[in-house]
C-alpha cells in the first residue's frame, strides 16, 4: 500500500532507533539497567502494554503461573481481594475474580513489528536476512573485535563504513557482488534517504522499514548505537555510528536483490502489502492485559505486605549505644545482607552498615602500567578525578599462558609441545577437582595487595589534568557523606572495616554482572582502599572535626574485599596497625572467617543438596570449587529474587530473616531533619537497585527476547557480547541460569523517615520522583516517631495497615535452612 505526502526525517529516525534498541554495553562494562528504559516516561502498566504490542515482548508471567501461585497460597486471597476492590471496585470484584481464576484467554502475543520485510521473500524468493546478516555480522564483529580475531582488520581512521569500503576495493574478493552494489559502496557521499529511495521508494515506509530491519538483529544494532554514544567502552577504540551501519546494510540488501534478480525487481512499495499506521500510536489494554496487571499487583503485595508487617514488629527498640567491638561498612548489595547477619550473630557487639559500594568515590581508575582508565563509579556518573595504580603489574607475565613467547615461531612450538600437553592433563584433572587457574577471573586481581594507589592531588596533576587527584576538602566531603548518611558521627571503634565486593568465576561471559553495580560492574577494592586512605589522612580528619565529626586518632579504617562467589575475604594492609589493633584484627578475622563459612552454607542450599550433617567448612570448599569449575553455568545466583531495598537504621531490620532478597542501606533520620541527605542518597541508589531489579524482571518473564537465553550455546563475539552459535545476533539481557529462580516482582523501597520528609526529598529530583510516581519502583516509609507504615500511592503517602498479623518466629536461620532448598518467607529471628 503506497501513501503520499510523507517526509522522512533521518536524524529523528536515528534518535528513535537508538532509544528503543537495547542499551547494553560490552561485556567488560556490563551493568544492570532497566531493559525497557525507552518506555520509562509511561506508567509501568502502560509501558508493559506498549512494549508488548509494539515489539511483541512478553512483559508478565503466564496466567497459569499466577493461578498456580494462588493455588499454593504464594498469592494470598486477602491481598487479591484488596487489589480488586482498589482497582475495579467492590461491586465488580466478583466478576473479575472469575476472569482471573477461570476465564480462558488467547495468550499469543502479537506485534506491530513482524513480517513486514518478509514480502521480499514472498514476492521474489529472496531471503534478505539470510543473504545479508551473515556477512554484515562478520564485518561489524571483525571491526569491533577486541582481541579474539587471529588477524586484526585493517582499520580506516574514517570509521566503519570507510574500513569496509577500503577492504572491498583492495581485496581480490569484493564485499558486494553486483555492479550496482559496488558502485554504491564505493561512493563516500551516499546517504540513507538516497538508498531508501532506491530500495523502498515511498517515504511513508522509510521509518517503518528501518525499524523492521534493525529489530531483525537488535543485538548488533543496539551495540553499534551504544558504542556510538559510549566509544570509551572499547579498549581498542573504534569509530562507528548507527548511520554507517544502516547504510552498509541497505547497500548489502540492494546488492543481494540485484545480484540475484539482475535488475528484475521493483522497489519495496510495489511489493508491500497492507501496512499498519504509526508504529508508536497509542495502545489500548485488553481485558487480558488488565487481568495480568491485577495478578501482578496481588503477587507483589502478597510479599510486600508480609515484609511491612515484619518490619513493624521488628522495630521494637532503639539502636544499642554501647561501644562497638568493631564497625564494618558493606555494599548495599543483597548478597551482603546474609553475610552481615552471620557476622552480627557471631559478635553481638559489632555494628555493620550498608552503603553503595563505590563508597562515595566518583572517579576513573588507571591500573599500574596501563594507558587506559576505567570507570569505578555508578554508570550514570562520570568522575572528574583519576586514581592511579602504582607498582608493577607483572603478576600475569609470570604465567606462561600470557608470555609473548607463545606468539614467536620457534618458542611457540616448544611451548605448545610441552606446556600444551601438561595443560591438557590439568584440564582433564580440573573436570573432577576444579581449582584456580589462569582461566579464572579473580576479583582479587582487580587491585592486588602488593599494588599501591595514588589518590591525592599533587604537582603532577597540574601537568596531567586528565589525571586529577583529590584535594583534602574533596576527600573530607567523600568521607563525611558516607559517615553522616549512615549515622556514624560518634562512638567510633578502634577498627572500622570498609568491605567492598566482587566475584570470581571461570568461563562466565557475564562476569561483570556479578561484580559491584555501583562500581560500574567491577570489584570495589579500589574504592574501599581509596576511601580508607582518605579517612585515615590526618588532614582529612581535621576538616571532618570542623564539620562535627571527630574521629579519634587511634581509629583506623581498614579496607577489604569480599568475594561473593567464593565467600573469601582479603584485607589490604595499606595502613600500619598498632600491636593492639593487630591483635584485635586477628580476633575479628576469626569472626569473618566463620561468618563466611556460614554464609556459604546458606547459599549452597539453593544450588545443590546439602547434607544436614556436613560442616560449614566442607560446604564452603564445595562452593569454592564451583567458582572455578569450567563447566559450571551457575557459579552463584547473584541477584536472583531481589525484591526490597530497606533504608534506615540497622535496628529496623536486624531481627528479620529476608532470605537474601533485600538491598540494605544505612540511613539515620536523626541526622537529616530536612531530607537533603535522603534526596542525595535515593538519587544514587534508586537507579542502581531498580536497574538490577528490572533487568532481572524482564529477563525472567521473556528470556528469549528480553533475556539472553541459555548460556550453554553462547559464544563470545569479539569480547564485546555473546551470540548463539558463531554467526548469530548478539544476545542481550541476562542468561537463563541467572534468572530461573527469580520471582519477577518490582522493587519495594522502605524508608525509615516521616512521610512528609520522604515526599519532600523525592520531589526535589524529578527523575527520582518519576521512578515512584510512574510505579517502576514501589515506595513505603516507616514513621520513626510512631512506627506507622505509609504507602506512596497516586502522588502522596497514605497510611497502610498490613493484613498479615502473624509472622513466624525462628530461633536461628541455620536450622530452618537445613529443612528446605526453596525460597523462604519472611521470618522474625528471636533475640537471644
Amino acid at each position: 500500500m503506497t501513501q503520499t505526502g510523507c517526509l522522512f526525517n533521518e536524524q529523528a529516525t536515528l534518535r528513535k532507533l537508538a532509544l528503543y534498541l537495547p542499551h547494553q554495553l560490552p561485556l567488560k562494562d556490563f551493568v544492570h539497567h532497566n531493559t525497557l528504559s525507552a518506555f520509562q516516561e509511561f506508567r509501568f502498566e502502560e509501558a508493559l502494554c506498549r512494549a508488548s504490542k509494539i515489539f511483541g515482548y512478553k512483559t508478565s508471567l503466564n496466567l497459569d503461573e499466577y493461578r498456580e501461585m494462588y493455588g499454593n497460597h504464594k498469592i494470598r486471597e486477602s491481598i487479591l481481594e484488596e487489589v480488586l476492590v482498589r482497582n475495579v471496585g467492590e461491586q465488580e470484584a466478583d466478576d473479575w475474580v472469575h476472569k482471573l481464576l477461570n476465564k480462558k484467554y488467547d495468550q499469543n502475543i502479537g506485534s506491530r513489528l513482524g513480517d513486514f520485510r518478509q514480502q521480499w521473500k514472498d514476492v521474489y524468493n529472496v531471503d534478505l536476512e539470510h543473504g545479508v546478516n551473515n556477512l554484515l555480522f562478520r564485518l561489524v564483529g571483525s571491526y569491533l573485535d577486541q582481541g579474539v580475531g587471529r588477524l586484526p582488520m585493517p582499520i580506516s581512521p574514517d570509521g566503519f563504513l570507510a574500513t569496509v569500503r577500503d577492504i572491498s576495493q583492495s581485496s581480490m574478493l569484493s564485499v558486494t557482488r553486483s555492479k550496482l552494489g559496488k558502485t554504491l559502496l564505493a561512493r563516500k557521499d551516499v546517504q540513507i534517504e538516497e538508498l531508501l529511495d532506491f530500495l523502498v521508494a515511498d517515504p511513508c515506509l522509510y521509518e517503518r522499514y528501518l525499524f523492521e530491519q534493525q529489530f531483525g538483529h537488535p543485538g548488533w544494532s543496539g551495540m553499534v548505537a551504544t558504542l556510538e554514544s559510549h566509544p570509551e567502552s572499547l579498549v581498542e577504540l573504534r569509530q562507528i555510528t548507527l548511520k554507517d551501519f544502516i547504510k552498509l546494510e541497505l547497500i548489502l540488501e540492494i546488492d543481494a536483490l540485484e545480484s540475484r534478480l539482475k535488475g528484475r525487481w521493483k522497489p519495496f512499495k510495489h511489493v508491500a502489502g497492507e501496512v499498519i499506521g504509526d508504529l508508536f500510536a497509542p495502545t489500548e489494554p485488553t481485558e487480558l492485559d488488565r487481568v495480568k496487571c491485577l495478578w501482578q499487583e496481588a503477587f507483589e503485595w502478597s510479599y510486600y505486605d508480609a515484609v511491612l508487617a515484619a518490619v513493624q514488629k521488628a522495630k521494637q527498640s532503639a539502636p544499642t549505644s554501647g561501644q562497638a567491638s568493631f564497625q564494618a561498612f558493606f555494599c548495599i548489595d543483597d548478597r551482603e545482607g546474609s553475610f552481615r547477619r552471620h557476622i552480627e550473630a557471631l559478635d553481638k557487639n559489632c555494628s555493620t552498615y550498608g552503603t553503595p559500594g563505590h563508597f562515595g568515590i566518583i572517579a576513573q581508575f588507571r591500573p599500574a602500567e596501563c594507558s587506559n582508565t576505567i570507570n569505578i563509579s555508578p554508570g550514570s556518573k562520570t568522575g572528574k578525578h583519576t586514581i592511579v595504580g602504582t607498582g608493577r603489574a607483572d603478576h600475569l607475565k609470570q604465567n606462561i599462558h600470557f608470555s609473548p613467547r607463545t606468539n614467536a615461531p620457534l618458542t611457540s612450538y616448544f611451548i605448545s609441545l610441552f606446556a600444551g600437553f601438561w595443560s591438557a592433563l590439568l584440564l582433564f584433572y580440573n573436570i573432577f577437582r576444579p581449582r584456580k587457574s589462569a582461566l579464572a577471573i579473580s576479583s582479587f586481581a582487580h587491585a592486588t595487595a602488593h599494588s599501591g594507589l595514588k589518590i591525592a592531588a599533587d604537582e603532577s596533576s597540574q601537568n596531567h589534568p586528565e589525571e586529577r587527584g583529590y584535594s583534602t576538602e574533596e576527600m573530607s566531603e567523600v568521607v563525611e557523606g558516607v559517615l553522616r548518611t549512615a549515622g556514624l558521627v560518634s562512638g567510633f571503634a578502634d577498627l572500622i572495616y570498609i568491605i567492598s565486593h566482587g566475584a570470581s568465576s571461570v568461563n562466565n561471559t557475564h562476569y561483570a554482572g556479578y561484580d559491584c553495580g555501583a562500581c560500574a560492574g567491577r570489584p570495589g577494592s579500589v574504592n574501599a582502599r581509596s576511601f580508607c586512605t582518605m579517612a585515615n589522612d590526618p588532614k582529612v580528619r581535621s576538616v571532618l572535626s570542623e564539620k562535627g565529626i571527630s574521629v579519634p586518632s587511634k581509629t583506623v579504617f581498614f579496607p577489604g574485599l569480599h568475594d561473593t562467589t567464593r565467600d573469601e575475604i582479603e584485607f589490604y594492609h595499606d595502613q600500619q596497625l598498632s600491636a593492639s589493633q593487630a591483635t584485635l584484627h586477628q580476633l575479628n578475622q576469626s569472626v569473618f572467617t566463620q561468618a563466611l563459612e556460614n554464609n556459604a552454607r546458606e547459599r549452597a542450599r539453593r544450588l545443590f543438596e546439602v547434607n544436614p550433617g556436613a560442616s560449614p567448612s566442607k560446604v564452603h570448599e564445595k562452593m569454592k570449587r564451583r567458582s572455578v569449575s569450567l563447566f559450571e553455568p551457575r557459579p552463584e545466583l547473584n541477584h536472583a529474587n531481589n525484591a526490597l531495598c530497606l533504608v534506615g537504621r540497622r535496628n529496623i531490620y536486624q531481627g528479620l530473616f529476608l532470605d537474601r532478597r533485600s538491598f540494605l542501606q544505612s540511613y539515620d533520620h536523626t541526622q537529616d531533619a530536612t531530607g537533603e541527605l535522603l534526596t542525595e542518597l535515593l538519587s544514587a541508589i534508586v537507579p542502581v537497585c531498580a536497574g538490577i531489579n528490572l533487568e532481572y524482571y524482564f529477563s525472567r518473564v521473556d528470556n528469549q527476547k528480553l533475556g539472553a537465553g541459555s548460556k550453554l550455546p553462547h559464544n563470545v563475539a569479539g569480547l564485546i557480547g555473546v551470540t548463539n552459535g558463531v554467526e548469530g545476533d548478539l544476545r542481550t539481557g541476562l542468561p537463563q541460569q541467572m534468572i530461573e529462580l527469580h520471582d519477577p516482582i518490582r522493587l519495594m523501597m522502605v524508608v525509615e523517615q516521616a512521610p512528609e520528609v520522604v515526599l519532600k526529598a523525592i520531589m526535589v529530583n524529578e527523575s527520582l520522583y518519576n521512578w515512584f510516581d510512574k510505579s517502576w519502583v514501589h515506595l513505603s516509609c516507616i514513621d520513626p516517631s510512631t512506627g506507622s507504615v505509609y504507602r506512596f500511592y497516586k502522588g502522596g503517602f497514605s497510611p497502610y495497615t498490613p493484613s498479615k498479623k502473624l509472622i513466624d518466629i525462628i530461633e536461628d536461620a541455620d536450622s530452618l535452612l537445613e529443612r528446605s532448598a526453596s525460597q523462604m518467607p519472611v521470618y522474625l529471628i528471636r533475640k537471644s
